[in-house]
């Protein structure tokens, strides 16, 4: 029997551009993968340029656990390692050839999950960072849906069916419970965890969301959070001993051509993703991710960033000609108060936003403005404040164990002082875990 669980905080944006249909195969001949998309390790390259590599082998190995792996999702030659500022590895590129698969030969599922790169796809909570070596996690929480603006299908189909062995060989890494958190009405059960059924509106599909209902994380306890489609890549490694790194990619936005779904490799070309896809004549920005946490990107040189699910396109609004600017009183304006008449249309129909900020830093003020998208059992602004002033006991008492950069992207949204609360959160909890 499922347990339901009922988020009322939060809000969901309704942007232009849901992806819909069946996913169009797209090969790519080229992919990158990044090792700032794992947090939590400093990451050693492993290859040189020429170098041939396998489907699953390793491209670096973090220098703290060697044991651990980010891996290539093809079989090529390693193209070129891309760096930036004083030497920094931003991605090693990998032209796609031989589709060989590395067979990982490990008896133990830990040192599977390690060498496979699937290890690394997961996320330590406190702090959200990939999984410490030796941790043991009190639970561990599978979330099967994303409910940010125009999420796409969280478990690719074409390997939906090694979720359940994939939660089996979950169940055998905590002694605690495992969870898995749906929508009602998904149709996913299962023997081996306890289901949650999430009703709410964004951030309910947020981990950190569903762990603060069901189980808040108190200091010195660690969990585990992992999404369904890496479970079922788990579940696959299992029982065949290699990984299908190929992921279902949602091209969404406003500023899309078509929005459609496509089935492609991990850290795929964004160029040969989106040739065709963006609006002509449109001055856009690229989002790899969604609206709210996704990482902008050069169309033309980068790559599909973790967690590999989502492309949202939109407008810049760089040349935008408003009839009175910030005081338009356009129903096309959205924003969450009365203070323009766009809820007299309403807020759920789709709107065409773009990339304005719409405003500067201002002082924060504690108004409760953040406190209605936050559904957590903390007081937002608090924790704010506590975090720019760097008082790490404030910050523990105030809940910083139970939140990641994630769960303020809502609330900066909202903010009306333009408050960057995701990178705030980042910095903060990077401080504590190597102060701890």
């Amino acid at each position: 029997m499922a347990r339901e669980i009922n988020i009322k905080k939060g809000l969901d944006i309704p942007l232009e551009g849901k992806a819909e249909g069946k996913p169009e195969p797209i090969k790519a001949s080229l992919v990158g993968i990044c090792p700032d998309d794992f947090p939590g390790y400093t990451w050693k390259c492993d290859v040189k340029p020429g170098d041939p590599v396998a489907k699953g082998s390793p491209l670096f190995h973090a220098k703290e656990a060697e044991g651990i792996k980010l891996v290539s999702p093809v079989g090529g030659v390693v193209e070129e390692i891309r760096r930036g500022e004083r030497r920094k590895i931003l991605a090693v590129t990998v032209r796609t050839g031989e589709d060989a698969n590395c067979q990982i030969d490990s008896t133990s599922l830990v040192e599977k999950l390690k060498k496979s790169g699937l290890w690394a796809m997961m996320r330590q909570r406190p702090f959200d960072v990939v999984p410490a070596e030796n941790a043991e996690p009190r639970d561990i929480f599978v979330t099967a849906f994303d409910s940010s603006p125009l999420a796409g299908n969280v478990i690719p189909t074409h390997i939906a069916e090694y979720l359940e062995p994939g939660l089996e060989a979950l169940k055998t890494l905590t002694k605690g419970n495992l969870y898995l958190s749906v929508r009602p009405g998904q149709g996913l059960r299962t023997k081996v965890a306890k289901v949650l059924d999430i009703i709410g509106p964004h951030p309910a599909g947020n981990v950190g969301v569903q762990i603060a209902a069901v189980a808040p994380i108190n200091k010195g306890e660690t969990v585990w959070t992992v999404d369904a489609g890496t479970v079922a890549r788990i579940g696959m490694l299992v029982k065949k001993g290699y990984c299908d790194y190929r992921a279902e990619v949602a091209i969404t936005g406003p500023a899309a051509a078509k929005p459609k779904k496509v089935l492609t490799e991990i850290g795929a070309s964004l160029s040969e993703i989106l040739t065709g896809e963006v609006k002509e004549d449109a001055s856009v920005r690229v989002i790899s991710g969604n609206v709210l946490t996704g990482i902008k990107v050069d169309p033309a040189s980068d790559f599909l960033r973790f967690p590999y699910r989502q492309i949202t396109i939109i407008e810049e609004g760089d040349k935008a000609d408003e009839f009175m600017g910030w005081a338009s009183m356009s129903p096309k304006k959205f924003s969450i108060k009365r203070t323009f008449p766009a809820f007299l249309r309403g807020l759920e129909k789709p709107f065409n936003f773009d990339a304005r900020i719409k405003g500067g830093h201002r002082a924060m003020i504690l108004s409760g403005e953040l406190d209605k998208v936050f559904p957590f059992d903390i007081y937002p602004e608090y924790l704010i404040k506590a975090m720019i002033a760097g008082d790490y006991d404030k910050m523990e008492k105030l809940g910083i164990y139970e939140v990641a950069p994630e769960d303020f992207a809502l609330p900066e949204f909202v903010d009306t002082s333009k408050q960057e609360l995701q990178k705030l959160t980042r910095e903060s909890l990077e401080k504590l875990r190597k102060d701890s």
